[in-house]
């Protein structure tokens, strides 16, 4: 992995923290201003009934790589997905993914996002989904999350 600063360190703890990211077998490979790159080696678990790898693990790929690329700009602040949209392009065959990552727009409490996740197949990448996001720039995620008595 390329040397990151301070937002990179961030990014890379938003990635080495989750738990899901890490089961998955995503890893983070470049942060720069505003961007992120991942990678992740297709395991026969990854794929659904027809051979492709599974939607949900491209949506989650996109999803997190985005919000890499968010995390790497919003300071001392996390960030949190609002939305997303994801247009699955053609199946995901290949022996492993690449997402690409970068911020579109910036606001002081919202940031939108878009991830292109590729896969690599015989020798070619293939372009299979891309993603739109909007994430919610925020202090403390775990207080946000508390629930409100009325």
């Amino acid at each position: 992995m390329e040397p990151m600063d301070l937002g990179g360190k961030s990014v890379e703890k938003i990635f080495y923290e989750a738990n899901f990211i890490r089961d998955l077998g995503i890893r983070l490979e470049k942060v720069g201003a505003g961007t992120c790159e991942t990678s992740l080696e297709v395991q026969e678990r990854l794929r659904q009934q027809h051979g492709f790898v599974h939607g949900g693990v491209v949506a989650t790929m996109a999803d997190h790589t985005a919000g890499g690329a968010a995390r790497s700009i919003s300071g001392a602040r996390d960030v949190l997905t609002v939305e997303f949209k994801i247009n699955y392009l053609r199946p995901a065959i290949g022996d492993r993914l690449r997402c690409t990552a970068s911020v579109l727009r910036a606001g002081r409490s919202m940031i939108v996002a878009e991830a292109l996740v590729f896969a690599h197949n015989a020798g070619k990448e293939d372009l299979v989904a891309k993603l739109t996001e909007t994430l919610f720039v925020v202090e403390n995620p775990k207080e946000r999350a508390t629930p409100r008595l009325r």
